[in-house]
């Protein structure tokens, strides 16, 4: 069976080496080098222990410094699985998604075609650079000099000139005896509606040939002379050799550069690839006219991990980067994303470098931005002011979600919901107030008792540990749980979490939603260590709790974290009344109105204690004849005591 022309590039193009590879052995991870697909293992075809085997995933060949084996991924299956060769273009197309082709017995008279198409683009390439030559290009000259192109960046480009002529290109190859169906195949001349002789593609346009990775002109790219043309740029129609999706500009050297060791770049248009390899940027592509589209992010991926959008910093450069991230989301996996350095407004990459030198352009990809910035600012650029209530913060939050849920990989995908969730802490926490005696949210004033004495010391100590180990069981219960953490997440967000230990478990907590046991423990393992678990749930007041005497039952979980929570908010509201007296600076004589308000968040608090116990309360008979619970009264007498010692304040 042949198969159709370009098929086995483009299956090429979609594999990534080091995937097929991967699946056989156990790379070397000192030695290799991910960012670079520069990978080494023992060799998977003779026995040895030392990593000699390389994996260029780049140039996408092998190779075995021992048994010296070598070939690209068809030939590394084939090796492997024992298969012919059929059989592994069959598993690998199956694994890329692309279907086989049926049987073609005219495949061999179309790579004959295809051929005779690449010859007849090499002669309209020779053409067009004859014509820049040529009085008629004078204009074309002066533009191409005012642009900073010399004659060996003309060389080097191959930049040419179509004269504003019906059939100058077409009268030019049928003398050279070459076929009008090759012609009008390769789109260089479009058939007359009138029924006279077809007329060329290109006329009064400045010409940029368009290589494929292999180095054949496959298209052109012509810049119109005059300013009032509808197209300012226009491409060569798609042809058996040009699919302008799974093209880019400048392919085949920015690969080379890019393998070197630079980085990189995404620019929009041939005048900025041309510019910024000028400047010693030499891994340089653009797509073709449109936005990138996913086989051109694929290449893209293929050359590097993690390319460099440089956009035109006005508004259609923003859209689209957008429109670049959204396409990029669901394909994001370990080691593969985008980063983005936006040009000063109104400029182009071509701009910044005429006027800054290649320092200024340097210092703008060295403060690329990530995807997630790019995805955040988008969300809150211009109305960090208006998130003024529940309701505002909560379509914030669907929007971000939405984005994030995209993503695919679910490490990638926790990763992306902590790093917002972190920003989204950073947007909303209150501000802390400048001036003595300003209000406090009642978390941050139970953390902020006023001018202790020995006893609202003694009980401030007391009520931190305590609040302290309410949350460590709660997030404990969690973390055995992580299915009930999306029932308590504003609750979680709200808990104060002083210790640095605890906030970042809690963070980690609220960015796994919805995540798997196992995942959240990987992730806790990587952020604090393999013994944290053991450490955070094998403390002795944690093992007390029957929560962690039983298995994980998310039922249980849920009842644990809603008594815990309830536990918690009340302990924090009597701590906050307490700092509140404090700051007033009570007198000696207590008024009967706060003294209410101290026996309310007394009462609250004990009665969340004793939440799920039996009421085993023993009662005193007070002077009215009412009954009172021995442990409020005692609670009530320890605060009022603890106030009686604050200091009055000086009038």
């Amino acid at each position: 069976m042949s198969l159709p022309p370009g098929f086995l590039d483009e299956l090429r193009t979609r594999l990534s080496l080091t995937s097929v590879v991967g699946r056989k052995v156990t790379w070397d991870m000192r030695k290799s080098n991910q960012a670079k697909g520069d990978m080494w293992a023992p060799c998977p075809f003779h026995q040895e222990k030392s990593a000699s085997f390389h994996v260029d995933d780049r140039k996408g060949f092998y190779y075995c410094f021992g048994c010296h084996a070598k070939g690209d991924a068809i030939s590394f299956v084939r090796e492997t699985e024992n298969v012919g060769f059929m059989e592994a273009v069959e598993i690998l197309a199956r694994e890329t998604g692309m279907p086989m082709p049926a049987r073609d017995p005219q495949a061999q008279q179309k790579a004959d075609v295809r051929s005779q198409l690449a010859e007849v683009m090499e002669q309209a390439v020779r053409y067009f650079r004859l014509q820049l030559n040529t009085g008629a290009a004078t204009e074309a000259r002066r533009y191409l000099e005012s642009r900073g192109l010399d004659a060996e960046a003309l060389e080097r480009w191959e930049i040419g000139f179509a004269p504003d002529a019906w059939q100058g290109l077409w009268d030019h190859l049928k003398a050279k005896n070459v076929d009008d169906q090759l012609i009008l195949d390769a789109g260089l001349a479009k058939p007359s509606s009138k029924g006279g002789k077809p007329y060329d593609t290109f006329r009064g346009r400045i010409i940029f040939p368009i290589r494929d990775a292999r180095g054949r002109a496959i298209a052109f790219g012509g810049r119109a002379m005059d300013p009032n043309d509808n197209a300012k740029y226009l491409n060569s129609p798609e042809t058996a050799l040009f699919d302008k999706g799974r093209s880019l500009y400048n392919h085949g050297p920015a690969r080379t550069a890019a393998g070197k060791g630079q980085p990189l770049l995404v620019a929009e248009g041939y005048m900025d690839v041309i510019a910024l390899s000028s400047y010693g940027f030499e891994a340089a592509v653009a797509p073709l006219g449109t936005a990138v589209t996913e086989n051109q992010l694929q290449m893209l991926w293929r050359i590097a991990p993690e390319p460099i959008v440089a956009l035109d910093g006005d508004t259609a450069g923003q859209r689209a980067a957008m429109r670049l991230i959204d396409l990029a989301l669901p394909l994001l996996e370990a080691g593969r994303s985008l980063r983005f350095a936006m040009m000063p407004p109104g400029k182009d990459p071509d701009d910044l470098l005429r006027e800054g030198g290649a320092a200024a352009l340097q210092t703008l990809l060295d403060a690329a931005q990530p995807m997630v910035r790019l995805m955040w600012d988008r969300a809150v650029k211009g109305r960090e002011d208006s998130f003024d209530s529940p309701e505002r913060k909560a379509a914030l939050d669907k929007e971000l979600r939405e984005q994030i849920f995209k993503i695919k990989d679910p490490s990638i995908r926790s990763h992306y919901g902590q790093q917002i969730k972190d920003w989204r802490w950073q947007l909303f926490k209150p501000a802390r107030p400048q001036r003595q005696g300003a209000a406090l949210p009642r978390w941050q004033t139970a953390r902020q008792p006023a001018r202790l004495t020995t006893k609202t010391s003694e009980y401030a100590t007391n009520t931190r540990v305590e609040i302290e180990l309410r949350e460590r069981i709660i997030l404990a219960a969690l973390v055995q749980c992580p299915e009930v953490i999306g029932d308590f997440e504003a609750a979680i967000e709200a808990m104060p979490c002083a210790q640095p230990e605890t906030r970042r478990l809690q963070q980690l907590l609220l960015s796994s939603v919805d995540q798997s046991s196992e995942m959240l423990r990987q992730q806790i393992s990587e952020s604090f260590g393999d013994d944290f678990l053991e450490k955070l749930t094998g403390k002795g007041h944690l093992t007390t709790n029957p929560f962690m005497r039983l298995t994980r039952n998310s039922e249980t979980a849920r009842k644990t974290v809603t008594e815990e929570l309830a536990k918690l908010q009340s302990t924090l509201g009597l701590d906050a009344e307490i700092s509140e007296a404090a700051e007033d600076n009570m007198s000696d004589t207590v008024d009967e109105r706060l003294t209410w308000r101290l026996s309310e968040a007394a009462n609250a608090a004990e009665r969340a204690r004793k939440s799920g116990q039996e009421n085993d309360a023993e009662y005193d008979m007070g002077t009215n004849g009412a009954l009172i619970d021995k442990g409020e009264r005692a609670a009530l007498d320890k605060i009022l005591g603890a106030i009686s010692f604050v200091p009055k304040r000086k009038q």
